[in-house]
């Protein structure tokens, strides 16, 4: 097939799909909205205008007190408006368990047909009302997120903005694919790494265009098959410092009390998971500005694809513990973020660990600062994660009122990104 040909093709199917959903990116526009609630990250206002020029909230605030013209106000009466969200846990590069097992995605699945999907994923993610992900690690497709994070950069294909972790750094024997009879040697699903190259494979992470270092604290490799602590605080320090002095956060994977523990001392910005955690550990993350991302719609997922039918049998222990450990997390006060592993199920479906965060007790007006202003804070997002004059025009406007309703954040009627209408919402 001649190059020609090829572009004409790739021309045709452009054009199909201009057709289909309207342009991918439009111009930004110049929005005046009346008449909706407002969340302007950290409390629900009324009457309220809140004007977008240029990719630029340029005004946020009283009714009375605009001097503008509103011939052209959008009136918006029985809406929302809010900043884009922030996922703060996805895999773009991941799909459900329960469609192809973790083991086939890493091992089966090429890079080519990983990246396609992590461009759906991305864009279901956009159309759902969250603006900016955490890719919390490719999950053995290299730096396949760091490609596509710079593929949405320049306007190839529409997403979230990224903050990508590439490879994670686990300890040498811990991770998986496992199960291999020993002379079989298997691609792994993140970069070993011990004290004697820390340093390095640390840096050269940071060569290939990661935003942030991913560091597994524990892993299922006990003597049964439990979660148990893989690197000492030390070498996590080392990972803290190293990533430190080129201005990068460490997060870290921990479900155990002490993974948690060592985790925090050493320094990280967030624990993801947390499902061991105790009120002691929950406390020494407070007193240190550690925050918690918890993931509870991963593990509330994968309990359903073992055969859990939610609402209809008794919770799980696995269920009932994580209940336990975000209460306490809660009760000592710790910084919650908000991110719910999504990967592990649909993307597009990220608003599940807001409902969920609900349901196991945290208030509503809560988990919406925690998805929009307190992600974009611990994230260190400038000028993000708020409506605000000055900030990036990121916003979503839903049918009903979210803090009455935490699921109202499923009726997005429009996503801008950048002061741009975002394609496939209305």
């Amino acid at each position: 097939m001649t190059s020609a040909r090829i572009y004409l093709d790739i021309k045709l199917i452009c054009i199909f799909l201009v057709w289909l959903n309207g342009p991918l990116f439009s111009q930004p526009e110049k929005l005046i909205l009346v008449d909706a609630l407002v969340f302007d990250g950290q409390r629900m206002q009324k009457d309220w205008v809140v004007v977008c020029e240029e990719g630029t909230i340029s005004y946020a605030g009283p009714k009375d007190a605009f001097q503008g013209d509103l011939k052209n106000a959008h009136s918006l009466e029985g809406h929302t408006v809010l900043p884009g969200m922030i996922e703060g846990h996805s895999h773009l590069l991941l799909h459900p368990y329960n469609e192809t097992s973790w083991n086939d995605q890493v091992l089966k699945e090429s890079y080519t047909e990983r990246a396609l999907r992590g461009a759906n994923h991305a864009l279901k993610t956009l159309q759902a009302g969250f603006t900016t992900t955490r890719d919390l690690g490719s999950e053995g497709a290299g730096y396949v997120d760091v490609m596509l994070k710079k593929s949405i950069e320049k306007g190839i294909v529409p997403g979230p903005r990224i903050l990508a972790a590439g490879r994670a750094i686990v300890s040498t024997g811990s991770y998986g694919p496992k199960g291999f009879a020993p002379h079989v040697i298997v691609p792994l699903g993140a970069e070993e790494a011990d004290a004697d190259n820390m340093v390095k494979v640390v840096r050269n992470q940071i060569g290939h265009g990661i935003d942030l270092v991913k560091v597994y604290a524990d892993y299922r490799w006990g003597p049964f098959g439990q979660a148990a602590p893989t690197f000492s605080e030390a070498e996590i320090r080392l990972i803290v410092e190293t990533a430190a002095s080129s201005g990068r956060h460490v997060v870290a994977h921990a479900s155990t009390a002490e993974g948690m523990r060592r985790a925090t001392l050493a320094g990280v910005r967030t624990i993801e998971h947390g499902d061991g955690g105790t009120p002691e550990v929950f406390r020494l993350m407070r007193d240190r500005g550690v925050a918690l991302c918890p993931t509870l719609a991963a593990g509330d997922a994968i309990m359903q694809y073992r055969g859990w039918r939610k609402g209809v049998e008794a919770e799980p222990p696995r269920i009932l513990q994580k209940r336990r450990s975000f209460k306490a997390a809660l009760d000592a006060e710790v910084t919650i973020c908000a991110g719910g592993d999504v990967g592990v199920f649909s993307h597009g479906d990220n608003v599940r660990e807001l409902e969920i965060m609900v349901d196991y007790g945290m208030s509503s007006i809560d988990v919406l600062r925690s998805v929009t202003s307190i992600n974009a804070e611990v994230f260190e997002l400038d000028k993000l994660g708020y409506l605000r004059e000055g900030y990036i025009a990121d916003l979503i406007i839903v049918k009903g009122n979210p803090v009455e309703e935490i699921s109202n954040l499923r009726n997005v009627v429009q996503v801008v990104q950048s002061g741009h209408l975002v394609a496939g919402t209305r």
